[in-house]
């Protein structure tokens, strides 16, 4: 079964910009999209998620009250919060949800270190 990634951003832009990244990386995940937090939710209760990308400001949730409901949902599961807004204060309250902060804009060299340890953190998970 492929690994699927969620990706989670009001901007259809930086969905875009983070699926093409995501495939570069890694061509054989699957990718699934949504625009905000109770999308996100919806997309968990239909689909086998692995790993989530989730923007921080959105309207709504933001997507570190979403990395707390994923946490309770799947608690092994790796979560990485993106975000333009790098205060000591947003990465520490992603660390406390056990989630990985990754700044925007997104490149593919962060991206790669967060997959490369979310894939570790899976096989270890499915052992």
């Amino acid at each position: 079964m492929p690994t699927t990634a969620l990706i989670v951003d009001d901007s259809k832009l930086a969905r875009l910009v983070a699926a093409k990244l995501l495939r570069l990386i890694k061509p054989d995940w699957e990718i699934a999209e949504a625009a905000n937090a109770e999308a996100a939710m919806a997309v968990m209760g239909v689909r086998q998620v692995d790993v989530a990308l989730l923007d921080f400001n959105m309207p709504g949730k933001d997507g570190l009250e979403l990395a707390a409901d994923l946490r309770v949902a799947k608690p092994d599961m790796p979560i990485a919060v993106v975000s333009a807004n790098i205060q000591d204060e947003i990465i520490a309250r992603a660390r406390s949800v056990d989630a990985t902060f990754l700044p925007k804009p997104l490149t593919e060299e962060a991206l790669a270190g967060f997959l490369s340890g979310a894939a570790l953190r899976l096989r270890r998970a499915a052992l």
